[in-house]
């Protein structure tokens, strides 16, 4: 009985085991194995819509900006494995929006909203001191210097040569051209030929007819339009001639020479936008307006392009000198931030400043407001980082864009006086009048 079920057990194994194979025949002469039918073949996948799009641009935002994880992907199969297991999350949601910690923009506030930390960025008139929109300021600045003009047209002519041209390269050859006119008269007084310009000169015509401005100088410096016979032609030309009283002051001359060589553009200066709050455990909330994000069509652009190098980026092991560019690329996203510094009494100091401006402008804008402004002072940013006055680093650089919370902290040797003379350390440090208009953060 045992015997007849082990040859049952045997029969099974052999019909199971396939068909076989004669001893004469090589490996390689095998009958191949009948292979399933295969399923027919797949319509060409469409490309992906809008929406996916967007939504895959913002999954691969978030995956740039998550935090590393204890081990990460260790080859590039698996980070293109995740990849699209992010994508294929994303997709399935449309018009969905990213998700928390990603690092987006935040929404822009309207101006005029009364939670707004600032109404907006403002701009200061170096000729009237007129408190200006970013809208404003070229016509305010142009308006100011076209009503100099009454009052010392020098000057006015001199501001409008520089402000009104933006192109800084003709604007340097043009006022190089008219200095050469002029030392040819201080050199040369006596010869005519020095005293009069001809308008229809071609180098005239290039260098200096091209520029806003230029015939207001002349004409204010002493020139005057003639009309003059030319040698060898029928008709008069039309030049400039200086006059016999601007010509008896060559000292005259050369100071405004000197005032053109050396003038710069009038531009609008930055608005500090000073204000004082009340402690507040609101002080790291920042409400800020639309002036802070908006970008120009250049910076859309840009923004557009880093997002469709996402993949790439994603799909390869990036070196460090890669990712140290894409930081400062991060680095240029905004033009301005707004910073408030904790002072010892829980009070906030306010102000408004250029992105790329240095740190050292935020330890002056700080000393403007004590009532001790000689005494050494540090400014902590946020994990206790301190930062240095002398080292030449911009608030983009540090990251405190497009706002960020400091801390006002004594130098060690001044706290060691204030509590040796028995003073509190944490009292009110801010000058007197700066007190008086004292807000609430709301």
């Amino acid at each position: 009985m045992k015997k007849f079920f082990q040859e049952i057990k045997a029969d099974i194994k052999f019909k199971s085991a396939g068909p076989g194979q004669k001893l004469t025949e090589s490996v390689g002469e095998r009958a191949p194995k009948e292979k399933p039918n295969q399923p027919a073949l797949r319509q060409p996948r469409q490309g992906p819509t809008d929406e996916a799009q967007m939504a895959a641009a913002a999954a691969l935002a978030r995956l740039e900006q998550k935090q590393p994880r204890a081990r990460g992907p260790t080859s590039q199969e698996s980070i293109r494995n995740q990849v699209r297991k992010e994508l294929r999350a994303e997709a399935t949601v449309s018009g969905s929006t990213e998700a928390p910690g990603t690092n987006t923009v935040p929404e822009a506030k309207e101006e005029g909203s009364a939670h707004l930390a600032v109404p907006g960025v403002r701009f200061t008139c170096p000729l009237t001191g007129a408190t200006l929109r970013k809208d404003q300021r070229d016509a305010h600045i142009k308006e100011a210097i076209l009503s100099h003009f009454s009052t010392d047209p020098v000057a006015a002519s001199i501001m409008k040569i520089h402000t009104f041209n933006r192109d800084r390269d003709r604007v340097k050859l043009g006022v190089d051209t008219i200095a050469k006119y002029l030392d040819n008269i201080c050199l040369h007084p006596e010869e005519e030929k020095y005293r009069k310009i001809k308008l229809q000169n071609r180098v005239f015509q290039e260098r200096i007819n091209c520029l806003e401005g230029t015939h207001e100088f002349f004409e204010a410096i002493g020139f005057q339009k003639a009309l003059l016979p030319v040698p060898d032609q029928d008709g008069p030309e039309e030049f400039y001639v200086l006059t016999e009283a601007a010509l008896a002051q060559p000292q005259s001359l050369q100071r405004h020479k000197e005032q053109l060589l050396v003038a710069e553009p009038v531009r609008a200066t930055l608005a500090r936008q000073r204000r004082v709050f009340r402690p507040s455990p609101m002080a790291s909330q920042f409400d800020l307006p639309g002036d802070f994000f908006n970008l120009t069509a250049e910076e859309i652009k840009r923004e557009q392009r880093l997002r469709s190098e996402a993949v790439e980026r994603l799909s390869v092991l990036r070196t460090k000198a890669m990712r140290e560019r894409e930081e400062q690329r991060e680095t240029r996203k905004y033009t301005y931030t707004l910073l408030r510094v904790r002072l010892p009494d829980g009070c906030l100091l306010q102000g408004t400043f250029y992105a790329r401006e240095r740190v050292a402008a935020l330890y002056a804008f700080v000393r403007e407001a004590l009532q001790s402004d000689w005494l050494p002072f540090d400014l902590l940013a946020s994990g206790g980082q301190r930062l240095s006055e002398e080292e030449s680093l911009a608030f983009n650089e540090c990251g405190l864009v497009p706002s960020a919370l400091l801390t006002f902290s004594w130098d060690t040797a001044v706290l060691e006086d204030i509590r040796a003379a028995g003073a509190e350390p944490d009292s009110s440090i801010l000058k007197p009048e700066l007190l008086v208009a004292i807000e609430r953060l709301s």
